[in-house]
């Protein structure tokens, strides 16, 4: 179900993953018009179910943004299917969708989310969210005490390696290691495979192994890779924003103050698009916050012009 796009809102959120509804929830709350304008493509959408979400522990992701969206509703915010193409600054932001369909805002919240970027291995793309995960604390207890392996792709790799001996004995780490990481990989019983590797071993769409150059086969039931993390709001841009790569080396992001606030007027932002490593509790808490501050600045606005109007009417 979608709803009709307005003309005007007070405020347009784009995205409807968990910091977008939150965000949105929070302005509904406070009497304010919103719409939510959702592409229908969370990042998480591969994943059984969320965690370390208190009340929420396990509930499959289109369920948590189903009862979301009508929570969001209920307030009266509008959730509108389509995409953000363009922004353009006038008297307020005009936001353009795919389809052509425009609609006004005073202020925008960007929590479109990332694209995770994968190495360029046969097979991962295929078990992405499944038995090829990203996050110890995402996936970790669903594959604790299991044959894991981990593939280095990034500068988080090594780190990543060390939290999921937290969760296994049986770790693989597939790439070379030096100095004190070498170290700890020995002390750990950590073994390291430095062979390259050529695609991964699938049997009824599972894992069973990762393939090397040399044609062996290391039999593997979980393989963590640490991906490229890409925020997704081109449609920045157009108001001089562009994604900086991140402080971990991990990705890209849209930078934004405590509170999501960025360098442009009116624009806040929200979870993954500007915290790479955010899950979903604190991609909503973190529209939670944008949302009651983008309400407060709406507020100062709107006291300063009853001033205005009030003196103009005295004169």
């Amino acid at each position: 179900m979608t709803d009709e796009l307005q003309d005007a809102y007070d405020v347009i959120v784009a995205g409807g993953g968990a910091a977008g509804l939150n965000g949105a929830l929070m302005l509904a709350r406070s009497r304010r018009s919103v719409a939510v304008i959702d592409a229908g493509a969370p990042r998480n959408a591969p994943a059984a179910g969320i965690h370390g979400l208190l009340g929420r522990e396990g509930m499959p992701p289109a369920e948590l943004l189903s009862l979301g969206r009508a929570e969001v509703r209920g307030y009266g915010a509008h959730v509108v299917t389509g995409e953000i193409s363009g922004v353009a600054r006038k008297e307020d932001f005009v936001v353009t969708l795919q389809d052509g369909r425009t609609a006004r805002a005073r202020r925008l919240l960007v929590a479109t989310g990332l694209a995770d970027e994968l190495p360029d291995v046969p097979g991962l793309r295929e078990l992405w969210g499944q038995d090829v995960i990203h996050c110890p604390y995402c996936h970790g207890w669903e594959v604790r005490d299991r044959a894991i392996g981990v593939l280095a792709s990034g500068p988080m790799s090594v780190h990543q390696a060390l939290l999921f001996r937290q969760l296994s004995d049986d770790l693989v780490y597939f790439g070379a290691v030096a100095g004190e990481d070498a170290e700890k990989f020995e002390a750990l019983g950590i073994r390291v495979v430095s062979a390259t590797v050529t695609g991964l071993e699938i049997v009824g769409n599972r894992l069973a192994g990762v393939r090397l150059a040399d044609g062996t086969v290391i039999s593997r039931e979980a393989l963590a890779v640490a991906t490229r993390m890409v925020a997704r709001a081109g449609f920045l841009s157009d108001l001089g924003l562009h994604p900086v790569d991140h402080p971990s080396g991990a990705g890209q992001h849209y930078p934004g103050d405590a509170t999501g606030r960025t360098d442009v007027p009116g624009v806040w932002v929200a979870g993954n698009v500007t915290d790479l490593a955010a899950q979903v509790g604190s991609a909503a808490a973190a529209g939670a916050l944008a949302g009651a501050h983008i309400n407060a600045d709406l507020v100062a606005e709107d006291a300063r012009h009853a001033v205005l109007i009030r003196g103009d009417s005295t004169q």
